[in-house]
């Protein structure tokens, strides 16, 4: 039988972990004011970053355009580019806003959070900004070149290529937006392995439904109908998954 000097500091330590450090006593009322104002924050400063790159947006729109491999892009209505350049400086700003958006959330969900899921924040966020850049990268190397080169190749020889710039743009942040998504799939296994609520074994059994999943994803995130990026873009996120299983397995889960 075990001793009981043995039980009890493990015991200790278990509840250490569950307890909850800051907890403080709040109303619905409260709380609600609390995410009104962290969601407040969090557009003001998504707002500020856009307007900064909305003063640098053509240099934004040249780099953006460099997979359209020299196409001539078209206005197609007054004002249109103008609508455009306020696209890619929203989109921009999001992303240049992120660490202030995370920080928000994080004072947010903080006061109720145990110590044993608070050891998540950080490899959280840092693996979640990590996947979210490279989904980006990923996209823009990768992803979109492939997607415009099928649909250049495919009809070459029967028009002329020229694209409305609105309709470009929104293919492309679509694209890198949703690839960027698709690219968290690990950090969720992550956190749903160390929770204990789905264990690595269990993952790598549903592999079957994961590939089934992985191609619809494809299908759905891809604005394309292309075969090929929606290839690409499955077989990054079974890459993802597997790759999501093992450092659950490392994990001891």
């Amino acid at each position: 039988m075990p001793s009981p000097n043995l039980e009890t500091p493990t015991k200790e330590k278990e509840d250490y972990l569950n307890e909850l450090p800051d907890e403080v006593e709040m109303s619905l009322f409260d709380h609600l004011e609390e995410l009104r104002l962290r969601l407040f924050y969090a557009l003001i400063a998504v707002a500020i970053a856009a307007l900064g790159c909305f003063i640098f947006v053509r240099p934004l729109v040249r780099i953006l355009e460099v997979p359209a491999q020299g196409v001539k892009f078209l206005q197609l209505a007054p004002g249109e580019f103008f609508f455009v350049s306020i696209k890619v400086a929203g989109y921009s700003g999001m992303v240049l806003a992120s660490p202030f958006i995370l920080y928000q959330i994080v004072q947010f969900v903080l006061p109720g959070l145990t110590r044993k899921e608070r050891r998540l924040l950080a490899p959280v966020i840092f693996g979640s900004s990590i996947l979210f850049f490279a989904g980006l990268f990923f996209a823009y190397i990768a992803l979109i070149p492939a997607a415009l080169n099928f649909f250049i190749n495919y009809g070459s020889n029967v028009v002329e290529q020229s694209w409305s710039i609105d309709k470009y743009f929104e293919f492309v942040l679509l694209l890198l937006f949703s690839t960027g998504l698709a690219f968290q799939i690990p950090i969720i296994q992550l956190i749903l392995g160390f929770l204990g609520i789905v264990s690595s074994a269990q993952m790598f059994a549903g592999w079957r439904f994961v590939v089934l999943g992985s191609v619809i994803m494809g299908a759905v995130l891809t604005p394309s109908t292309d075969p090929l990026t929606q290839s690409l873009l499955a077989g990054a996120v079974l890459g993802l998954y597997f790759g999501g299983i093992g450092a659950v397995r490392l994990l001891g889960k």
